[in-house]
């Protein structure tokens, strides 16, 4: 009777430690230490990293635990430097990619949110991702007209325009938004752009992807050459037709299809 009740303490005892073990090593839990910190700092890394690889898709907000991470990344000396060495490799594609023609028909494509205007500045007071887009709220903040330019792709943007290519920028942003989105871009140093295509009534019911890929295949349609794309989201550069070459910008705060 006595050995029956002393294994049945073993067993609990075992029970209780392995229970205490699995909590221990939850990757949720970042106030435990001896390393689990440290873990959840490379979950973060890798979710984010899933994110540009367009592993992870379709994402409506940062997973909570990884909101702080993104928010020190976003805000911090290696998305910039990040983001520079886009730049850079753009840079280097154009000095031996492009026999212009100099017929006014090469062409090069940007997005407008995180590629040429940043909306930090927006999510900073918005929970960085961590909260659902709220569209309504975000479209107020840019009828403000306030969102600054990204310096590597404002530097990059007279670049290309100087090469003699003709800039046309594709934004996911509603038609209703252009006097406050032209306002923007000139008054940090923007100017001097093709055309700015925007999302009228009947793009609304489009996903993005499809709404960029029609946009595209307009310009193709006017006999433009498209060299290249940069841009903040897959979804600037999926779909027919192609650019010769895409250039994607770091951005985990949201997911736009």
């Amino acid at each position: 009777m006595q050995m029956g009740k002393l294994l049945g303490f073993l067993l609990l005892s075992s029970t209780l430690f392995i229970g205490l073990v699995a909590a221990d090593w939850n990757i949720l839990n970042q106030k435990r230490k001896n390393g689990v910190g440290s873990s959840l700092k490379n979950y973060c890394e890798s979710w984010r990293i899933n994110v540009e690889l367009n592993n992870i898709r379709g994402f409506e907000v940062v997973p909570q635990e990884c909101v702080e991470y993104i928010q020190k990344y976003m805000t911090s000396s290696q998305y910039k430097a990040d983001s520079q060495r886009a730049v850079e490799e753009v840079t280097l594609y154009l000095t031996s990619c492009c026999s212009l023609n100099g017929d006014g028909k090469d062409a090069w494509i940007f997005d407008v949110d995180d590629t040429l205007l940043s909306t930090v500045p927006y999510f900073k007071k918005h929970g960085f991702g961590g909260k659902k887009l709220n569209a309504t709220s975000l479209e107020a903040w840019m009828r403000e007209s306030k969102a600054p330019a990204l310096e590597h792709t404002l530097k990059f943007f007279h670049e290309i325009k100087d090469r003699g290519l003709k800039i046309f920028l594709i934004s996911s942003r509603k038609e209703t938004l252009r006097s406050f989105t032209v306002d923007n871009l000139i008054k940090v140093g923007y100017h001097g752009w093709t055309s700015l295509m925007l999302r009228g009534l009947e793009d609304e019911v489009l996903e993005v992807q499809r709404y960029k890929s029609k946009a595209r295949q307009h310009l193709i349609n006017e006999g433009y050459r498209i060299w290249g794309i940069i841009g903040d989201q897959w979804s600037s550069f999926e779909g027919p037709p192609s650019a010769k070459r895409t250039f994607k910008l770091p951005n985990s705060i949201y997911y736009l299809a």
